[in-house]
């Protein structure tokens, strides 16, 4: 089973809705984690905007990306365009993906659309995983 790492800046909104979707769309086919460059909160416009689609995030943590260890993930995610900003060794995984998605936390009417673009890629993601 592939292991999956979604990272983001603050680990606030769109990795947070990225490893909620993979958890229970890739449910037995792939691991996954997230984290951000610097930890925060869970945002509650994301849970909302889960809650929306039936899947429930609100007990997801806020992590920094510091407390794992890149060798045990095969993909690293980007959602933000912080992919310039990680260690290298977070970059050579099998598979790296910058994502550039918009951060909804700064404009939260579009909460709904950021998630609805996680969720196509990251059933795509999936696929090409699995």
């Amino acid at each position: 089973m592939k292991t999956v790492m979604f990272v983001c800046k603050k680990n606030s909104s769109r990795s947070q809705m990225a490893e909620g979707f993979a958890k229970v769309l890739g449910a037995g086919k792939i691991a996954v984690q997230s984290s951000g460059l610097e930890a925060s909160e869970v945002n509650p416009h994301a849970i909302k905007a889960m809650e929306e689609v039936g899947i429930d995030i609100s007990q997801q943590t806020s992590n920094g990306l510091s407390e794992f260890n890149p060798d045990d993930f095969d993909a690293v995610i980007s959602l933000c365009g912080c992919g310039v900003n990680l260690p290298q060794e977070w970059v050579v995984r099998e598979v790296f993906e910058d994502w550039q998605l918009a951060d909804p936390a700064e404009n939260p009417e579009i909460f709904p659309a950021i998630r609805d673009k996680i969720k196509q890629r990251v059933e795509g993601l999936i696929e090409k995983l699995s």
